[in-house]
């Protein structure tokens, strides 16, 4: 069996039994990660995670310790970074300021001996796809901060590469352009089809970009998955707390015969969708999000209802958080923003059990 028979086809970039240390201090651990053709993959998590080294290993910018990386079918483990078939964006824009955006876009093909025809076909399909065709002339030092990081962006596409690494390419941005070209990053990943690995340690992009999410913690992927199946039936008690802004509510009991004890809180699981076919009883943690905490009219209709007294109300427009005690803990609830409710005052509130996620105490798994 040749090099190439080892790796699937639909996979465009694979990791394996990726290991790399700086000393004695082990950054990756064993990690294993297919990427598959034309995917959109988001490695998220929170800052010293792994993820923006993962990124440099596969794109060569560090020496891994253990393991293999694949690109394309070709093992690439040792190869120098332009041998990769990748275009980078970094957090920086990392542009030459004497240089004007025509030059900054075709600096590295010209290095690369490319014929001039085929370098100004390049460029000017990248201007188009970006909507910098006006900006060609000008240079960084007269561009916005948005204009200059799709100037970066532009400078990856002309290499005309099957997989694109982003390292936290909008966190320099302000909230507005952030959102506005997270759009535009989506639009052009359906319009050109390639694969993208993308870094941030921001849960909306990730929710909002990825095909799938690779969340990262201690140099190891805790869960792989859509971002429905992250959100919404977290793997264990990190995913769980870490997905979603505000997080998860955590209730600390026992779970015995089906039905799981807080306090004078019974709350029957009935309809809960149980990872594997047989669980047992014993101490266990029931996540329920924000959201799903009912309020008004719809109390009535849920399993489990109780009332609480509202210590803290922030309208957020859309939104109204209500923060109350519920128990020993410290419920966050979501309401419509139009909710009129104040601080002191008793707020009725139904739960639906089966809507939330189940966690063994000692091992924090999903049960």
């Amino acid at each position: 069996m040749n090099e190439m028979s080892q790796v699937s086809s639909r996979n465009s970039v694979e990791i394996k039994n990726l290991d790399l240390s700086f000393g004695a201090v082990k950054v990756l651990q064993d990690l294993n990660l297919d990427i598959h053709q034309g995917e959109f993959l988001v490695l998220l998590g929170s800052s010293g995670c792994g993820k923006s080294t993962l990124l440099n290993c596969i794109a060569g910018l560090l020496e891994i310790t253990g393991g293999q990386i694949w690109i394309g079918g070709k093992n690439v483990t040792w190869a120098e970074p332009s041998e990769r078939g990748i275009g980078m964006v970094f957090q920086s824009y990392a542009l030459y300021p004497q240089m004007t955006v025509r030059g900054n876009l075709s600096f590295g093909l010209k290095n690369a001996r490319l014929p001039k025809e085929d370098i100004e076909s390049r460029v000017a399909r990248a201007a188009e796809i970006l909507q910098i065709e006006p900006l060609l002339d000008r240079k960084p030092g007269a561009l916005s901060g948005g204009q200059r990081q799709r100037v970066a962006i532009g400078r990856a596409l002309v290499r005309d590469v099957d997989v694109f690494l982003f390292d936290e390419p909008l966190s320099n941005l302000d909230a507005k352009l952030r959102a506005d070209l997270r759009v535009e990053l989506k639009t052009l990943h359906q319009r050109l089809g390639n694969t993208m690995i993308y870094v941030t340690h921001d849960q909306v992009e990730a929710m909002t970009l990825a095909d799938r999410i690779a969340i990262m913690k201690g140099g190891q992927i805790m869960q792989l998955s859509s971002p429905d199946v992250i959100y919404n039936k977290p793997q264990n008690l990190y995913v769980a707390d870490f997905i979603g802004s505000p997080s998860m509510n955590f209730m600390h009991g026992h779970l015995e015969n089906g039905v799981f004890t807080a306090g004078d809180l019974r709350l029957p699981m009935e309809g809960y969708e149980y990872s594997a076919p047989q669980v047992s009883d014993g101490p266990a943690i029931l996540g329920i999000r924000p959201e799903h905490v009912v309020t008004g009219e719809l109390v009535a209709s849920c399993p489990v209802q109780t009332e609480v007294k509202v210590e803290l109300v922030e309208p957020m427009g859309s939104d109204t958080l209500v923060y109350a005690p519920l128990g020993k803990e410290r419920f966050r609830i979501r309401m419509d923003g139009q909710a009129k409710v104040s601080p002191g005052e008793t707020l009725p509130i139904g739960l639906v059990p089966a809507k939330g996620s189940l966690f063994d105490k000692s091992s924090e798994e999903r049960l």
